[in-house]
């Protein structure tokens, strides 16, 4: 079963969110070995520099060597559904599992972006890091459906 590791700062804090999440989570079970790491959030009275600087050791930390790693990022290649279900075949293929990488409220540091091996965008919108989790999830099972040609992707 393919391997697809999900990083995270912060836990899901509100109900909506974790119920979206947790219904994703149990469409993923049957395709995919889905882990999740949720680091801690970096200290609300630290300014935002410090704050992701401390919270990006922390996702560095819990980054497995051989894995693909992936960055959400506002800044990142905005791509398809069906580009998204390409690219992890590819990830899969290439025996390099992607870990996929959520920063907190104010994003991901330098030296998380610097070690990725692709900034991925949700679109050139800005979304909460709880939110980008839910949509994360959606998008890894609609790409799964995609792979397998079921129909719940449409397009």
């Amino acid at each position: 079963m393919p391997r697809i590791h999900i990083i995270a700062v912060g836990r899901l804090r509100e109900p909506h969110w974790k119920e979206a999440a947790e219904a994703y989570r149990q469409r993923l079970k049957h395709s995919f070995d889905l882990t999740e790491t949720i680091v801690r959030d970096g200290d609300a009275s630290l300014d935002a520099g410090e704050r992701t600087r401390i919270e990006g050791e922390r996702i560095l930390q819990s980054v497995k060597s051989a894995c693909m790693l992936v960055c959400l990022d506002e800044r990142g290649e905005a791509t398809t559904s069906a580009r998204f279900a390409r690219f992890l075949q590819q990830a899969f293929d290439a025996a390099r599992p992607p870990c996929f990488v959520i920063g907190g409220a104010y994003g991901l540091s330098e030296a998380v972006k610097e070690r990725a091996d692709k900034l991925l965008g949700l679109g050139p919108m800005t979304f909460p890091h709880e939110l980008a989790r839910v949509v994360l999830l959606e998008q890894l099972y609609r790409a799964d459906s995609i792979l397998r040609g079921r129909p719940y992707h449409h397009g």
